[in-house]
């Protein structure tokens, strides 16, 4: 923890220094929307210190309350018509500084924020992590995530530019270049990147990010989403996230290795070769609250496509040892810093904070339930177990019965994201598909 802290005091010293010397001549303002859209306000280097020491720097709340494609949804609690979308305002917390890589003279900054009265918005996800984390402390722990994130390189159209499928292959890395070059060291620049390596699609990458405090994993990985777009963009390509985006290929992830903390020392350090009682129960509240929290890390519907057997994404609530058909693996090392939880139903499009908030949210229930999880499952875990969420609709409405993690992440935020997602599937279902004209108008 004093590491973490003795980096933010760094990148605040770093940016203070550079805007008393002019080297910046602006500061990206940036924050998260629900769905991990970055969004933000580009501000001259000469204006920035007044401003963010001051009110910080205002913007619609609609901004926080709408779908993929801007729709905001009157049916949310925080903020509607009826309330007349006020601004909220964007306060950058000066130790998430980092110099922007593709652009000379500019930084970055992420911000919380706040409502006219002060207080942390609830449609923040920053927001919402933070207080699943003050829950978390309350308990004398601190997390730790290391986030690794999957996306594919494709053309502008969408179509891949790459044939062969094979994951780990330096050859299909070096065919990626110049792009995954540029990739690896600009996100080397902008965030905690541990190492990229091709993936099991044409064009497909996963990126490892430093296993590191929670809330600076997730600032990290919104980070990383922001970057990864824009270095494909300026070579002519297209980074998507969209979690499956074809068929016939392997869908994209997002996986989060997690582990707990106390008093600097690893919390989950095993116990004659297995898991200690702390870890026995986060694995428990992992499991028994997956079902709900899936919406968090699954917001598309496009999402539910990667929950089939032998896909490599989990398709059941189950947990192993080191067996990539579990949803949640249960990592056992010889040191005892390595040992961890990695959850593994998280998609590529989710937003970080919401992710890494639900997973953490689902760990305290599972310390305050103090209960043990099932058996645990070896082989082929995919036939085993309850079924993740089919769809969409389903994880909206277990998420919105799930009462004990409503109240860890709190409950309006919960309604507003899940209200957010509802909207995503009644379009979905409501839409007349090519697939349904080819097999259908003229078979009816």
């Amino acid at each position: 923890m004093t590491a973490t802290i003795d980096a933010a005091s760094a990148a605040e010293q770093q940016l203070l220094e550079r805007l008393a010397d002019g080297s910046l001549a602006e500061v990206e303002v940036a924050w998260s929307d629900p769905f991990g859209h970055a969004q933000g306000k580009r501000i001259p280097a000469r204006q920035f210190l007044e401003r963010a020491r001051g009110t910080g720097f205002a913007f619609c709340e609609a901004s926080l309350g709408w779908n993929s494609d801007g729709t905001v949804i009157d049916a949310l609690r925080v903020t509607n018509w009826e309330g007349g979308y006020p601004d909220v305002y964007a306060v950058p917390d000066f130790g998430t500084f980092r110099e922007v890589p593709w652009r000379p003279r500019v930084g970055h900054v992420i911000a919380d924020i706040v409502t006219h009265d002060r207080s942390p918005s609830l449609l923040d996800p920053r927001a919402v992590l933070r207080r699943v984390l003050d829950r978390l402390a309350s308990h004398g722990y601190t997390a730790k995530v290391g986030v690794e994130l999957e996306f594919y390189l494709l053309n502008p159209d969408g179509s891949p530019f790459q044939d062969d499928i094979h994951a780990y292959s330096l050859e299909n890395a070096n065919a990626l270049d110049p792009l995954i070059t540029d990739l690896y060291e600009t996100l080397g620049a902008f965030t905690r990147l541990e190492g990229i390596q091709t993936e099991y699609g044409p064009g497909q990458v996963e990126t490892n990010l430093v296993y590191t405090d929670a809330l600076e994993a997730a600032d990290d990985a919104a980070r990383l989403k922001y970057a990864a777009k824009e270095v494909a963009r300026r070579h002519g390509k297209l980074a998507t996230f969209m979690p499956k985006p074809f068929s016939e290929h392997s869908g994209s992830s997002a996986h989060l290795h997690i582990s707990l903390w106390r008093d600097g020392a690893p919390a989950f350090a095993p116990v004659d070769g297995g898991e200690n009682e702390l870890t026995r129960y986060a694995i428990a509240g992992l499991l028994e609250h997956l079902p709900s929290i899936t919406l968090f890390g699954a917001h598309s519907v496009n999402a539910y496509r990667r929950y089939v057997p032998d896909s490599f994404a989990p398709a059941t609530v189950t947990w192993s040892r080191d067996n990539r058909s579990a949803a949640v693996r249960s990592l056992v090392e010889a040191e005892p810093a390595a040992n961890r939880i990695e959850l593994r139903s998280g998609a590529s499009d989710s937003n970080p904070y919401w992710l890494v908030a639900s997973a953490l949210a689902a760990v305290v229930a599972g310390i305050e339930a103090r209960r043990q999880p099932p058996e645990r499952g070896d082989g082929n875990l995919y036939g085993t177990g309850t079924p993740l969420p089919p769809s969409l609709g389903v994880a909206v409405a277990l998420a919105t019965r799930d009462d004990t993690i409503a109240e860890i992440l709190g409950a309006d935020s919960v309604h507003d994201f899940a209200a957010i997602a509802r909207s995503e599937w009644e379009q979905y279902t409501g839409h007349v598909s090519d697939w349904e004209l080819q097999r259908y108008l003229r078979r009816s």
